[in-house]
C-alpha cells in the first residue's frame, strides 16, 4: 500500500469540509461536487435518486467530466470547495 500523496490528503480534507458544513449548498455547486467526487473516486455507479429529473442532472454532470483524469477531478473538487468557502457570503 502506497502512502497518501498530498493531492489525496487535500481531497479528503475538502470532502470532510463539505460533509461537516451544515448550511445548504446551491444545487449547481452540488452537481459539480457530485461529478468531480464520482470521477475522483472512480465510482461509476448510476445515479439512484427516486426523482428521474435529479438522475438526469447527475448523469449530465458526470458526462461533463468524462474526459478528465482522476487526479484532475480531485484537484477540481478541491478548488471548487476552496473557492466556495473563500467567496461565500
Amino acid at each position: 500500500m502506497n502512502p497518501k500523496n498530498e493531492l489525496d490528503i487535500e481531497f479528503e480534507a475538502a470532502v470532510k469540509r463539505v460533509n461537516d458544513y451544515i448550511e445548504p449548498f446551491p444545487a449547481d455547486f452540488l452537481l459539480r461536487l457530485y461529478a468531480f467526487y464520482k470521477k475522483a473516486t472512480n465510482d461509476y455507479s448510476r445515479p439512484n435518486s427516486k426523482k428521474p429529473i435529479i438522475n438526469a442532472f447527475k448523469t449530465n454532470a458526470l458526462f461533463q467530466v468524462k474526459d478528465i483524469s482522476q487526479d484532475e477531478a480531485k484537484q477540481e473538487y478541491i478548488d471548487l470547495v476552496n473557492n466556495y468557502f473563500l467567496y461565500r457570503k
